[in-house]
């Protein structure tokens, strides 16, 4: 049994540069230093590897879910050429949470991966670097990791509510994917109560 059923990773801030304005096209869409890197070691791993992103600039009508779609087969040929693959890609474009509650700081997206790689959440971390990928994250019970790339320098500084703890915290995704991988011959049941240190 593994230890690891499925790393769930937030995008923008995560796997490549975030922009202010949201990332709008193709252009604009750049791998972080090491991203494709620890991708490629969960891939190795035969670890699941699911993206799930908020992208209201769809919903705002600032780019169109053509355009989306573009952005991430840009996505999925940069992570080739460092023989690395995300096996699903999770999208929100709603700009509120409700009607469909699949929105981050709301669960849905998170639901579905777990439901679509029959993941136990207790064994499914999910990366990110803001607020509401530690509530999604909290909600279901699924482990809390937080990079310090993207908004998580900013994210760490305002901190969260207790809750939310434990909130495990690397400097970017490789090496929260290494601390991940290095701990998998000891980690016990549940997951997030082993001491992934920085």
């Amino acid at each position: 049994m593994r230890a690891l059923d499925l790393v769930m990773l937030d995008r923008d801030g995560v796997i490549n540069r975030d922009h202010p304005q949201s990332i709008r096209s193709v252009a604009e869409f750049e791998l972080l230093p090491g991203a494709a890197q620890g991708i490629a070691l969960l891939n190795k791993a035969h670890i699941p590897v699911a993206v799930v992103t908020n992208q209201a600039v769809v919903g705002r009508g600032d780019i169109s879910l053509e355009e989306l779609h573009r952005i991430h087969q840009r996505m999925h040929d940069l992570l080739a050429e460092h023989q690395a693959r995300v096996d699903q890609v999770y999208v929100c474009t709603d700009v509120a949470i409700e009607p469909h509650y699949r929105r981050k700081p709301a669960s849905g997206m998170l639901r579905e991966a777990l439901e679509r790689f029959d993941a136990r959440p207790e064994h499914s971390p999910f990366v990110g670097d803001a607020l509401r990928d530690l509530q999604a994250a909290a909600s279901l019970g699924c482990p809390r990791i937080l990079v310090r790339t993207g908004k998580g320098v900013a994210t760490e500084a305002k901190g969260w509510p207790v809750a939310l703890e434990p909130v495990h915290i690397f400097s970017d995704l490789l090496s929260a994917i290494q601390a991940l991988l290095e701990n998998l011959d000891t980690l016990r049941e549940p997951f997030y109560t082993e001491n992934l240190s920085s």
